[in-house]
């Protein structure tokens, strides 16, 4: 029985099942169980930032599995210390952190940190985006704008208005008073790698400085370096009420964070969120393995000839390519992203069919030029296969 039909047998069908079987990777390399070999593009879902294997990862986690693997939140450790320090030092503000294991955990807490304070407020709803991905669970998932994924597993407890992206026109009309918050990527990850216009999250934190209403910048995609800045707000200029971070964080290990800012830092009292495994040493090592080795200068210049690369390609099915940093999505003339997936596996390359005209590029942020440049040189041949 080959393992796709073992994986068929064993798991419940929410993933379908995946065509390639992983065996293990080195850098950007992976290699499948056949062991064909393939250069991965896809990174995890832009979670393995230092790729596989990285020496300085696995000799943090190897240590710390080997010293003190788990506490619970009943002792604290130095290595969750350190990290949440780490983090408050890059953002350059002061703020508290809440760790989790996820992004869906993530944003749980952060929609809970929120609804505290607007009960105390006296208000009544929040504001996200269409389109707009922040996890699966009850509460991230009535935050999420996607009917497809959310609305068979309503009514949800708290309203949500949801606004186009991009548009701070209809934003400015939608949050008042009464809003509790708005939750918004800096861009929108599983909607196609979509950015926003200019100086957007700059007006939407002016309309949340206005209305009363808090901020949340979901960065469970973007931060750690993916976009060329550790935190894609900060290219903007702005500082949220509250952020969250997963995916990238730890190279591999699963870990969040949501983080307070100002008074939102204080809002959580003594027994009113918690994780068992939240904070976990060995994530938390292997966190700070990661921020130790992201080399920001490094991803600059690879990002700049992966995206100069990509534009300088014309074929019929390529459209143009959007994002930032070491995402992008490149965006098709039709809905063929599946054929483009699969065109690009059979060249040795793993991207993703993000949206039925997006496909989205996410390399480990120690992607090396070369690597770059195979991936652009062999793109006008996959293009071609996929159009066939």
């Amino acid at each position: 029985m080959t393992l796709q039909a073992r994986f068929e047998k064993a798991f419940m069908p929410n993933y379908g099942v995946p065509p390639i079987a992983l065996a293990r990777g080195e850098g950007v390399k992976v290699w499948d169980t056949d062991g064909t070999e393939y250069l991965d593009f896809i990174g995890g879902i832009a979670v393995t930032s230092l790729g596989h294997a990285h020496p300085a990862l696995v000799e943090a986690v190897s240590t710390q599995v080997a010293t003190l693997a788990h506490t619970s939140n009943l002792f604290l450790h130095e290595p969750e210390v350190l990290l949440a320090e780490r983090l408050l030092g890059l953002l350059k503000a002061p703020g508290k952190v809440f760790f989790a294991n996820s992004g869906t955990e993530a944003n749980e807490a952060a929609y809970k940190l929120a609804l505290k304070f607007g009960k105390h407020e006296g208000r009544s709803y929040f504001v996200a985006a269409e389109n707009g991905f922040h996890g699966r669970t009850i509460g991230a998932l009535s935050l999420t704008g996607k009917p497809a994924i959310r609305d068979q597993f309503g009514p949800f407890p708290v309203e949500v208005r949801h606004v186009p992206y991009g548009d701070a026109e209809a934003l400015r009309e939608a949050v008042t008073g009464d809003c509790i918050a708005v939750f918004l990527e800096p861009t929108q990850g599983e909607a196609g790698v979509v950015p926003p216009p200019d100086g957007y999250f700059a007006e939407v934190r002016e309309i949340c400085d206005a209305t009363g209403a808090l901020m949340v910048a979901d960065e469970i995609q973007s931060a750690i370096g993916r976009t060329g800045h550790w935190f894609a707000h900060q290219a903007d200029g702005v500082v949220p009420d509250i952020l969250t971070l997963a995916k990238g964080m730890g190279g591999g290990l699963p870990i969040g964070a949501c983080i307070g800012f100002g008074d939102a830092a204080t809002l959580f009292a003594k027994g009113d969120h918690g994780s068992t495994f939240g904070g976990n040493p060995v994530s938390c090592a292997a966190a700070l393995a990661v921020l130790d080795n992201v080399d920001l200068e490094h991803v600059q210049k690879v990002a700049a000839q992966l995206r100069a690369g990509l534009e300088s390609i014309e074929h019929p099915l390529l459209k143009g390519v959007r994002g930032r940093g070491l995402w992008l999505a490149l965006v098709l003339t039709a809905d063929a992203s599946a054929q483009v997936q699969k065109a690009a596996a059979d060249a040795g390359f793993l991207v993703n069919a993000l949206q039925p005209d997006a496909v989205r590029i996410a390399p480990p942020l120690v992607v090396t030029d070369a690597e770059i440049q195979s991936f652009v040189d062999a793109l006008p041949k996959i293009l071609t296969e996929a159009a066939r």
